[in-house]
C-alpha cells in the first residue's frame, strides 16, 4: 500500500477522520494491565449506560445521518461503535479478541468513533474510500462467501475492487487482524457532528496505547483539518 485518497463525493456527505499507518507492530493474545486500564473504564461507564444515552449520542447520531444520506437502513447498518456499545449495554463486558484490536475497540468506544485496523499484507494496491457501484467484492468478517453490496455507500475499497470496510458498520475477512499482524492501516472515522479536535485526541490516545502495549511506529496518511 503507497496511498489512500478520499472521493469529493464522500467528503461531500460529511464523513470526516484521520488516517494512519502503524508498522513494527507486535500482537499478542492480551496484556493484563491494559485489560485492567479497560475494565477499570467500563465500571465507571457502566453505572450510567442506558439506551436512551446511547440514542441520544451526538456523534453516534451522525452515524445514523450518514447512513440516511446514502440511503441504507440503520435497523440492519449499526455503526460500529454503537454496536459495541448496545453490547455492553446488554452484556456488561466487551469481548477481548487480540491486543490489538481490543486497543482499538477501547479507543472507539471511549470516543464513540468508528475505528477499526486492517492488515496492510493484504491489501491489495492502494486504499480509496469512495462511493461504491455495486461491482465490489465484499466479505464481511466471519463470513466464509461474499456478500452483495449495494450501489452508491460509502466503502473503503483496494485496488482490486475489493471492500475492507463497508461504511463503518463491517470489516471483511481479507484484511483482519491476527497475531501475525505488524503493519496495519488505521481508521479513526467520525462525521458531520465530530470535531476534527475529538477525532485527533482519539489518534493520540491510539497511538499511545498501541505503541506502548504492541510497539510500532505510526505515520499519518491523512489528518483531520482542525
Amino acid at each position: 500500500m503507497t496511498n489512500f485518497t478520499i472521493s469529493d463525493e464522500v467528503r461531500a456527505i460529511g464523513l470526516r477522520g484521520s488516517y494512519l499507518i502503524a508498522k513494527g507492530l507486535r500482537n499478542t493474545h492480551e496484556s493484563t494491565e491494559f485489560s485492567s486500564v479497560r475494565q477499570e473504564w467500563i465500571n465507571q461507564i457502566l453505572p450510567y449506560l442506558n439506551e436512551d444515552q446511547i440514542a441520544g449520542n451526538l456523534v453516534l447520531a451522525g452515524f445514523r445521518e450518514l447512513h440516511c444520506r446514502v440511503g441504507v437502513s440503520n435497523r440492519k447498518h449499526i455503526s460500529s461503535p454503537e454496536n459495541m456499545l448496545l453490547s455492553l449495554l446488554r452484556t456488561g463486558t466487551v469481548p477481548s479478541i487480540s491486543l490489538l484490536v481490543d486497543i482499538y475497540n477501547y479507543v472507539s468506544l471511549k470516543y464513540c468513533l468508528a475505528i477499526g485496523a486492517h492488515d496492510i499484507a493484504h491489501v491489495s494496491g492502494n486504499i480509496s474510500l469512495r462511493m461504491t457501484s455495486g461491482t465490489e467484492r465484499f466479505q464481511p468478517l466471519g463470513y466464509d462467501k461474499t456478500k452483495p453490496i449495494g450501489k452508491g455507500e460509502y466503502a473503503y475499497i483496494d485496488d482490486d475492487n475489493e471492500v475492507i470496510c463497508r461504511l463503518e458498520v463491517r470489516q471483511v475477512e481479507k484484511t483482519k487482524v491476527t497475531l501475525d499482524s505488524s503493519e496495519c492501516f488505521f481508521i479513526v472515522q467520525g462525521n458531520a457532528n465530530t470535531s476534527c479536535e475529538l477525532i485527533m485526541n482519539a489518534c493520540t490516545e491510539l497511538i499511545e496505547l498501541t505503541s506502548k502495549y504492541c510497539g510500532g511506529e505510526f505515520h499519518y496518511l491523512h489528518k483531520c483539518l482542525l
